[in-house]
């Protein structure tokens, strides 16, 4: 009969930290992700599908600078959230070891998204413009898939730990 060696007591205090956000955290992330969200699908459309020919050829929509002038604010928003998230639950996942991979995935996602977001304002000529730009939707629009299946697989382990 073998005897299993029974867990240290830091093991056990480390799985059990709480990582749930605060509701009103939440809340707020979750409306900046939506913002951003709407007004990135708003331009890409705009920018896309929705261009004025006029005499003079395409134009640009009205639609695009306003989209573009709110998904700036949101940017901004989503900025202070992704900083507020570092030691409130960032910070405690990684000591508690839960849900790495698809944390890791999201900063990564964010990460790309920030760079590609300062990239396309501050950096982009008009021949690398199109790289930057295809770049952030591309992962702007994958970030909300990862947003669900990390939410979802933090409830998971939640649940399995209850």
């Amino acid at each position: 009969m073998s005897h299993k060696p029974a867990p240290h007591p830091a093991a056990h205090a480390r799985n059990h930290i709480n990582l749930r956000l605060e509701r009103w955290h939440r809340r707020y992330i979750y409306l900046s992700c939506a913002i951003l969200f709407a007004t990135g699908v708003a331009w890409l459309v705009a920018h896309f599908f929705l261009r004025p020919v006029s005499e003079f050829g395409e134009t640009v929509n009205p639609l695009e600078p306003w989209a573009m002038k709110l998904h700036g604010a949101g940017a901004m928003a989503m900025l202070f959230f992704l900083g507020s998230l570092m030691n409130s639950h960032i910070r405690r996942a990684l000591k508690a070891g839960r849900n790495l991979v698809s944390g890791w995935a999201m900063i990564f996602v964010n990460s790309t998204l920030t760079a590609t977001g300062f990239g396309l304002y501050y950096l982009a000529s008009e021949g690398s413009r199109p790289l930057w730009s295809v770049t952030h939707w591309i992962a702007g629009l994958g970030l909300g898939l990862l947003i669900v299946l990390h939410v979802v697989l933090g409830h998971r382990a939640r649940l399995r730990m209850a």
